[in-house]
């Protein structure tokens, strides 16, 4: 069920154009000889921009990761990947502060909705050592951009990594138009009020320097408009722009000899039971711990699914510097221990758990689910309920979070479900494992329409647009 023609809106623009990211577009090792080594490297963003922005000209700037990026970063620009690539060589304990403290202990959990106020968040001398490490970050980000973007570029910068880049490029070089994209949700104003004043300040007051600011849903960009204006009094300039998938390089990945052979291991495992399927990080957003709690009440409400389903999920770990995931994945894999203990039959365990990334087993997974769980507590936007139905041919039903950012799109087609309600999502289950046949080629069919309907190529378009590109 995919759409194997190339991205039919690819941006067209006059000006030169800089992409600013975390991770760039290759990371660099050393061959046996010393010599410096481009490869891809990892991520959505660089999926999904690679097909339609490389050899265009473009610049990507990034942050050098390990000591042979930092040695690439000496060199200057390089062409890479079809792109001119300039990486960041920035401290690495300074870089560390920013990105473990910051970045991902704070800013991740402000804009998700994580904190347990009771105990966190905690801003101490610590954390005032790591956000001036995070400005020190943004601000050596600003500079390279400088640096290598040429006269009347358009520059992109992504995610809340890099939220104070945009007001001191303005004011170093008031020749470009720049905008920020947010690819997390972001938090209202009570959850703004969990920060201290002067960095609340700070970070809002960063990213309205932007010609304009760019979110997945208009929730979100709602939040930060109130935000503003209630600690900034101004309300700026915003627009909403849902990523895609790119239906091309989902198709090859799935054509895949590694892929093809993970499906047929799944069908051997299967069998002709139903099959219902998650593929996330073990990350606290997921809600992993919820939904298995769903399927364990999906097989003691009905009775009769037991043996006649298996859950296939296809988690793996994520943040693991942080004490908080640690304890998180030590409780997802007890859990799933729990569930099989409770429910196995001799040539049926329920819940199939991978916890390895291995990316063709997860695409295989998402090509023959009968049944899609995707139950975010929040999500900027959440790709895979949008994979899972290009990929998918069994006309699988999705089941979606109401917090999920794709929810927006999907309010009139996926089976709708609050996260946090264990009993409606087994119900919800229940209802998807139930359709017949006509009912699921509709609702399929109802998926596949607006996961189609936003590219890679439309999501970037509309970011040059905002920039006057």
């Amino acid at each position: 069920m995919t759409d194997e023609s190339a991205d039919p809106a690819l941006p067209a623009t006059s000006r030169p154009v800089v992409l600013v990211s975390n991770r760039g577009p290759v990371s660099f090792s050393r061959n046996d000889d010393g010599e410096l080594v481009a490869r891809r490297g990892s991520g959505g963003l660089v999926s999904g921009l690679t097909p339609i922005m490389a050899n265009t000209g473009a610049t990507w700037v990034a942050a050098a990761l390990t000591d042979a990026d930092r040695a690439a970063a000496d060199a200057g620009v390089i062409d890479a990947a079809g792109f001119r690539v300039a990486t960041v060589a920035i401290d690495p304990g300074l870089f560390t502060m920013a990105y473990d403290v910051v970045c991902n202990a704070t800013l991740w959990f402000v804009h998700h909705g994580l904190f347990e106020s009771a105990r966190r968040p905690v801003f101490d001398g610590r954390f005032t050592q790591a956000w001036e490490a995070y400005v020190a970050v943004n601000d050596a980000f600003a500079d390279a951009v400088a640096e290598v973007a040429p006269p009347d570029a358009v520059v992109l910068v992504q995610d809340y990594h890099l939220c104070l880049v945009g007001q001191r490029l303005r004011h170093i070089r008031p020749d470009i138009d720049s905008v920020h994209f947010s690819h997390t949700p972001f938090t209202g104003p009570d959850g703004l009020r969990m920060l201290p004043d002067a960095v609340a300040t700070q970070l809002l007051e960063g990213m309205a320097a932007h010609t304009a600011c760019g979110f997945h849903t208009p929730r979100w960009a709602r939040r930060f408009t109130q935000c503003c204006d209630e600690v900034l009094g101004v309300t700026p300039t915003t627009f909403v722009a849902p990523l895609g998938p790119d239906a091309a390089d989902l198709s090859s990945i799935a054509a895949t000899p590694a892929t093809v052979a993970a499906a047929a291991d799944l069908d051997a495992v299967v069998g002709d039971r139903k099959l219902l399927v998650r593929v996330d990080r073990i990350e606290l957003s997921k809600n992993l711990l919820r939904g298995f709690r769903a399927f364990d009440q999906l097989l003691g409400d009905h009775p009769q699914w037991r043996q006649r389903v298996v859950f296939g999920a296809f988690v793996y770990p994520s943040r693991e510097g942080l004490p908080e995931y640690l304890a998180y994945r030590q409780e997802v894999e007890g859990m799933v221990a729990a569930i099989n203990n409770r429910w196995a039959t001799p040539g049926w365990t329920p819940i199939l758990a991978d916890f390895t990334d291995d990316h063709p087993r997860s695409v295989a997974a998402l090509t023959r689910y009968d049944v899609l769980l995707v139950n975010p507590v929040r999500d900027g936007l959440n790709l895979v309920a949008k994979e899972g139905p290009l990929l998918n041919k069994r006309d699988g039903v999705l089941v979606l979070s109401t917090e999920s950012g794709a929810a927006e799109e999907f309010s009139d087609t996926a089976l709708l479900v609050n996260p946090f309600d264990v009993a409606a999502t087994a119900d919800a289950l229940h209802r998807a494992l139930s359709m017949d046949a006509a009912e699921r080629a509709a609702h399929a069919s109802g998926v596949v329409e607006v996961a189609r309907a936003n590219t890679p190529g439309t999501w970037l378009a509309a970011q040059l647009a905002a920039a006057g590109g």
